[in-house]
């Protein structure tokens, strides 16, 4: 029912400044939406996570401070904002859609196909 599709942006005015974009073919306003990230040879980990509501978001100890998760019902689309990037942020992060809010990847039902962040030092 839903489809998630990621594209980024990169951000020419702020140095090692990424945002992510989830557009939901279908509507996604009644699911917590969440970005995962793999690493290659590693298991996939919660980056963070927002509620129905826009207002419980979690983040993942490593990127609190730099990282901004949102969303935009009206858009039917979740963002995330990378900022400081670390060659330890190269993975492949992937948009998630689910009924409840976990830091767990089987509580989400849609995925978007992922998407290849690569920081260099």
């Amino acid at each position: 029912q839903v489809q998630l599709v990621e594209s980024g942006v990169c951000s020419v005015l702020v140095l090692g400044s990424l945002r992510l974009f989830c557009a939901a073919s279908g509507y996604t306003y009644d699911k917590c939406m969440a970005w995962f990230r793999q690493a290659p040879g590693k298991e996939r980990d919660v980056v963070a996570s927002i509620n129905t509501g826009g207002v419980g978001i979690v983040y993942a100890d490593s990127d609190k401070g730099r990282f901004t998760i949102s969303r935009d019902n009206a858009k039917n689309t979740a963002y995330l904002q990378m900022n400081s990037l670390k060659p330890e942020d190269t993975a492949m992060y992937y948009c998630a859609a689910g009924p409840w809010c976990s830091r767990s990847g089987q509580s989400y039902d849609y995925w978007g196909q992922g998407t290849q962040v690569t920081v260099s030092s």
